[in-house]
């Protein structure tokens, strides 16, 4: 969004110098209302661009941080499943231990 302020600020401040640059150039014709009109119709239609740009970029970043979240809840249940075989393995091995050699009196 910064970037995007800046483009906007660059852009609007290469208007002014283009119409500074012309050779009939004078304050008094900057603020008529056709050059008024082109201000505000210019910051209007930056604006509403913007405001797209920033509403899909929000919507990309919330998704990515969504499936960030998934995957990092899947990893946890993907460690806790291998711990539980782990263990299931460990109490397997020891119960087939135990019942290989019972003792006999």
């Amino acid at each position: 969004m910064k970037n995007l302020h800046f483009i906007g600020f660059l852009l609007l401040g290469l208007a002014f110098l283009l119409y500074y640059m012309l050779p009939e150039f004078s304050f008094v014709k900057l603020f008529e209302p056709i050059s008024l009109m082109g201000i505000l119709a210019g910051i209007g239609i930056g604006l509403i661009i913007g405001g797209i740009v920033g509403y899909v970029s929000k919507g990309t970043a919330l998704r990515e941080e969504q499936k960030r979240k998934e995957i990092q809840q899947l990893r946890r249940e993907k460690e806790d499943l291998e711990k539980q075989a782990a263990e299931l393995a460990r109490q397997q091995t020891i119960h087939n231990t135990s019942n290989e050699n019972p003792q006999k009196y």
